[in-house]
């Protein structure tokens, strides 16, 4: 179920690594890799009066799976985006409780 929202991103780029990438993040996971989500927003970036180039941010929407799988994630992500020639990323998490999840009418919990 993990959801990852790029923003300053193109979807080419996204493309060229997101086989290998949710590979290693589902192994890292231990779920399916259809398990994931990837969203690329189309973004519109200014500052001071002008359109500028979107910084890379990533969101992911998970299930909490602890600290440990959350830091080998991000750095597994950031390795992945490094690769495409982007030197900076930021990633951050927002944690779903099981409770408050539901598919389909019910409750992951």
């Amino acid at each position: 179920m993990p959801q990852l929202i790029f923003k300053g991103v193109s979807v080419e780029q996204v493309k060229k690594i997101s086989t290998p990438l949710v590979e290693e993040l589902a192994e890292l996971c231990e779920c399916e890799t259809d398990n994931f989500t990837f969203e690329i927003v189309d973004s519109i970036f200014v500052f001071n009066g002008e359109e500028v180039p979107g910084f890379p941010f990533i969101e992911v929407k998970w299930f909490d799976r602890g600290q440990k799988v959350q830091d080998e994630f991000a750095a597994i992500t950031t390795e992945h985006l490094h690769s495409l020639g982007i030197p900076d990323v930021e990633i951050a998490f927002r944690v779903f409780s099981e409770s408050d999840y539901y598919l389909n009418g019910k409750s992951f919990a």
